[in-house]
């Protein structure tokens, strides 16, 4: 069966994450938007622990369901630990088939770190050695390292992380088999590294609040099973795992370099011709994520290996129709017309990615309309994001205050970026 899932969310015991973060409002968020397949989140943390176990159902093969949405057990943790004479911060998802292994993992865990502090627990223990462990103790676990560019807490962070995968994870690299790219990256940033090859490239949202899920998501044609999922990722299996769903890179918060006290941003060129500080205070600049690719890829932009998985970048369909109403997205308006458009098509992701431009017309109005069609064709302005601030992604210029007189037809609309 085709399905999308978004394997790593937050519930609400973690830090600076809505309230209406618990399963019901997670299942509707993923109902109206079209997600199969959801990632618990935070199964560390023992009263989010104790509500999965009350509220979710065992289907089969490590899945659980609410309502009509399924879930697979994950958690991320946060390493901090030294190694190589520098600190280190990895975030880390770790994916478990069943409950049963969560208490195994979850009670070794317990010894670097409180678990109950935060739904993203920090675990003072080497990435390496947390991977060995739960190896033995669960052996149908996995591990994939978060958001890999992150500046402050991933794999290959400017700031704290690693220059290779192996100097991570040593003699124990060949466990890993997927990377989570994060919403500054996008898989043509990553096929730019030869090293990350023969690596599934997952997409996830990270969200905070239930209208944040699926921002970015995996789609999937395979059977709805822990162990299918994982053989597909450890394979890269094109035929099952069939493309990533993407944030435009330049609207994640770390995209380009910059000073936010100073509100100076600059590409990668731009940083490296200043000595990487910041042209108004003089300090060092955070170094975003389009940087760091740079410093480590061995091959131009545009190139595209044999086996990769393809992606497809879109907007959010609030942030679409916001900026076609000419509104803020919280707005009431906004909150409106996405539910109409919604229900009357499938899900967000069928507005996004399949519906014809006609119907969507008919449920809205030409602006969004038209706003979708350009945003399937990957005719967007770009306004990088920086040092923690978002990036702005529109569809219309300054200039372009109406949409043309005659809209795209459906077969020009389905015209996409891969």
């Amino acid at each position: 069966m085709e399905f999308i899932a978004d394997f790593h969310i937050h519930s609400k015991y973690s830090r600076a994450t809505s309230s209406d973060m618990v399963i019901p409002q997670i299942a509707e968020a993923a109902e109206l938007k079209g997600i199969k397949l959801i990632g618990t989140s935070d199964f560390t943390h023992p009263v989010w622990l104790n509500s999965l176990r009350q509220e979710l159902l065992p289907v089969d093969e490590g899945i659980f369901r609410y309502g009509k949405t399924y879930f697979i057990l994950t958690t991320e943790v946060s390493n901090i630990y030294s190694k190589g004479g520098r600190l280190r911060r990895i975030h880390n998802l770790i994916f478990a088939s069943s409950f049963e292994d969560v208490d195994k993992i979850n009670q070794f865990l317990g010894k670097f770190g409180s678990l109950s502090s935060d739904g993203r627990p920090i675990i003072s223990l080497d990435t390496k050695v947390m991977l060995e462990r739960i190896k033995e103790i669960a052996p149908d676990a996995f591990i994939v390292p978060s958001h890999i560019w992150t500046p402050w807490f991933s794999l290959f962070g400017s700031n704290s992380g690693f220059d290779s995968i192996e100097e991570c994870f040593d003699e124990l690299t060949s466990e890993i088999f997927a990377l989570e790219t994060g919403l500054s990256s996008d898989p043509k940033m990553n096929w730019t590294c030869s090293k990350l090859d023969r690596y599934s490239l997952i997409s996830n949202s990270d969200a905070h609040s239930p209208s944040r899920i699926g921002r970015e998501a995996n789609v999937f044609n395979c059977k709805l099973s822990y162990y299918e999922i994982k053989e597909v990722l450890k394979t890269k299996d094109k035929n099952r795992f069939l493309f990533t769903i993407e944030f435009f890179p330049e609207e994640g918060k770390y995209h380009y370099d910059g000073h936010r006290n100073c509100n100076v941003c600059l590409s990668p060129q731009e940083a490296l011709a200043n000595d990487n500080l910041c042209p108004v205070c003089g300090k060092k600049l955070t170094i975003g994520v389009a940087h760091r690719v740079l410093l480590l890829s061995d091959r131009p932009e545009g190139f595209v290996p044999e086996s990769a998985i393809p992606y497809k970048s879109l907007i959010p369909l609030e942030e679409i129709i916001a900026e076609a109403m000419n509104v803020g997205r919280d707005t009431n308006a906004v909150k409106n017309q996405y539910l109409k458009l919604v229900n009357a098509l499938s899900g967000e992701f069928n507005v996004l990615l399949n519906a014809p431009i006609s119907e969507i017309v008919t449920h809205s109005d030409e602006r969004i309309a038209y706003a979708i069609a350009q945003m399937r064709k990957g005719e967007v302005f770009c306004k990088p994001g920086y040092d923690g601030v978002f990036g702005k992604i529109s569809v219309f210029s300054q200039e372009t205050t109406t949409p043309p007189m005659e809209l795209p037809t459906d077969k020009e609309s389905q015209m996409r970026l891969f």
